[in-house]
């Protein structure tokens, strides 16, 4: 079985793509993978993580 994380990033206009990989990489550690990133108007609206739910 799968679970499931939606979050709003709140990433700013400086260093974005540096803060994208630090939230991308913090949820590594925590087992999560990237399912999907949903943008809207140049930014990011959406992040959906995926991990297994019996780990």
């Amino acid at each position: 079985m799968k679970e499931y994380k939606v979050i709003k990033p709140k990433l700013g206009w400086r260093n974005h793509t540096d803060k994208l990989e630090d939230l991308l990489n913090t949820y590594a550690k925590q087992g999560w993978m990237l399912k999907a990133i949903t943008p809207h108007e140049h930014m990011i609206a959406h992040i959906v993580f995926e991990r297994d739910k019996n780990r």
